[in-house]
């Protein structure tokens, strides 16, 4: 498939955002997170105009590269000509979180396995795991509403997520935010993790929890970790595991 290059056409800041995007898009399917093509991962374009990108509906993650990503504004209309469709419909939840937090440049949004399983259990993430200790330190909640297409939906979204990272969508699906699409994508990492564990530990007996001390502390343990550094340390690393298999991404 011959996709025309637009490095021409966008600033230098948007194509390195594109470019990052579509390792995102790449990676989700490289770590089996795609639902065929019926999730979305969104960017905020830097600049007033609050234009955003998002996936060509249609095409299989594994396809996006940085030039076939749609330029669309508030609305989802299409900024820059382009030959693909995109879905206002899946664009729905993406739109009103930008809308909301400005802090936020990305949205990743899975239907993965363990997250819709975990997702339909009442007691929600478990302490269980290192991993999940992340997880709760900035997790919220959203009741199904059905398929997210109305807009009445989205204030309640909104309200719910509030100023978390992690945003379980009960019977649906995983949520992350990030300052930019390397923080959301690792985020995602974590919180899929968490998922698994949990469904397989549930298989195996009996469950040890974390002291909710250590939870507690959680907040300050992810400050000075990595220094809030743990996506930057990551994203180059995951770039390099894209090139070796197949850099087409960035085209």
């Amino acid at each position: 498939m011959h996709i025309p290059s637009v490095k021409e056409l966008v600033s230098a800041e948007e194509w390195a955002l594109r470019v990052d995007l579509a390792a995102a898009y790449r990676l989700v399917a490289a770590y089996g997170w795609s639902d065929l093509v019926f999730t979305h991962i969104s960017a905020r374009v830097p600049g007033p105009e609050h234009h955003f990108l998002i996936n060509p509906y249609g095409l299989m993650f594994d396809e996006i590269t940085a030039s076939s990503l749609v330029k669309v504004d508030g609305q989802c209309q299409k900024v820059i000509d382009s030959p693909f469709p995109v879905n206002p419909a899946g664009f729905t939840i993406h739109s009103c979180i930008h809308a909301a937090r400005e802090d936020v440049q990305c949205v990743l949004h899975t239907h993965t396995r363990a997250g819709v399983a975990v997702s339909a259990q009442k007691c929600g993430v478990l302490p269980i795991s290192q991993q999940s200790t992340f997880v709760l330190a900035s997790l919220a909640y959203h009741g199904y509403e059905g398929v997210a297409l109305r807009d009445e939906e989205k204030p309640r979204l909104v309200a719910d997520l509030g100023e978390k990272t992690f945003l379980m969508l009960r019977n649906h699906g995983l949520l992350t935010v990030g300052k930019s699409v390397p923080e959301a994508f690792l985020s995602m990492y974590i919180f899929e993790s968490t998922c698994k564990i949990q469904i397989d530990a549930q298989a195996g007996g009996d469950l040890v929890q974390v002291n909710p001390a250590i939870l507690q502390g959680m907040a300050q343990v992810m400050k000075t970790a990595t220094a809030g550094q743990g996506a930057n340390i990551a994203w180059p690393a995951l770039l390099r595991k894209l090139d070796r298999e197949d850099a087409s991404y960035k085209t």
